[in-house]
Formats: structure tokens, C-alpha cells, sequence
């Protein structure tokens, strides 16, 4: 499984995020709003499709805001809702996830439900 970064954070922003966290080498590709189209354009998602060559069909958009959830729609890929963000569940739900949750951990027994 290969793990990207759509954000509307600049790339400097995001890169000082990820080297606070420790995450820096955990994320095979990135696209920042200062780099392409802002959400909910499905430019980020069709660049990183593209740079690591996988169909924006096989790809999962993992977002706390409609505009993830509608740049996915966009790009043709599957989405899920993390209602711990910046828009509630019923605009998320509104939009026609796959799936909505309320925590991290919900998530990923989703996404891993073997481990």
C-alpha cells in the first residue's frame, strides 16, 4: 500500500507538519495547493495517480472536509469520511462516501480489519 498527501497546505507548511511529527519518510509522494490546482479540483489526486502510477480508480481518499470527498468524486476515486475535522458528519455523509467514521481507530479497523 502506498501512502500519499493531498493538502491545502503549502509544501513548506507541510513539510515542517510532517518533520514535527516524525512522518517525513512515511508518505511516497505529496501534492500541496501551492504546487497544483486547489481542492476540490481533482488535479492533486490525478498528479499523484500519475506519479506513482496506480488508476485514480484503485486509490482511496481518506478526508475531513467535502472538498477531499468531492476531489476524489472528481477524480474518480473511492473516498472515505474522518468526521474528527473541519466539516460535520452530514456534509461529509452528503456527499456519498464509502464509509464514514468517527475516530482514527474506527478507520483503521476499517482499512486493516485483520490487525
Amino acid at each position: 500500500m502506498l501512502l500519499a498527501i493531498a493538502t491545502g497546505k503549502s509544501q513548506r507548511g507541510l513539510q515542517r507538519a510532517l518533520a514535527s511529527a516524525g512522518l517525513g519518510g512515511e508518505f511516497a509522494a505529496t501534492r500541496c495547493a501551492d504546487q497544483t490546482h486547489p481542492k476540490p479540483h481533482p488535479a492533486m489526486l490525478l498528479e499523484l495517480a500519475d506519479e506513482l502510477m496506480v488508476a485514480p480508480q484503485r486509490t482511496l481518499m481518506i478526508g475531513d472536509t467535502t472538498h477531499d470527498l468531492q476531489m476524489a468524486e472528481a477524480a474518480n476515486a473511492a473516498a472515505v469520511g474522518l468526521t474528527q475535522g473541519a466539516h460535520p458528519h452530514d456534509q461529509l455523509a452528503a456527499c456519498r462516501p464509502l464509509a464514514l467514521f468517527d475516530s482514527l481507530i474506527e478507520l483503521h479497523g476499517w482499512l486493516m480489519p485483520n490487525r
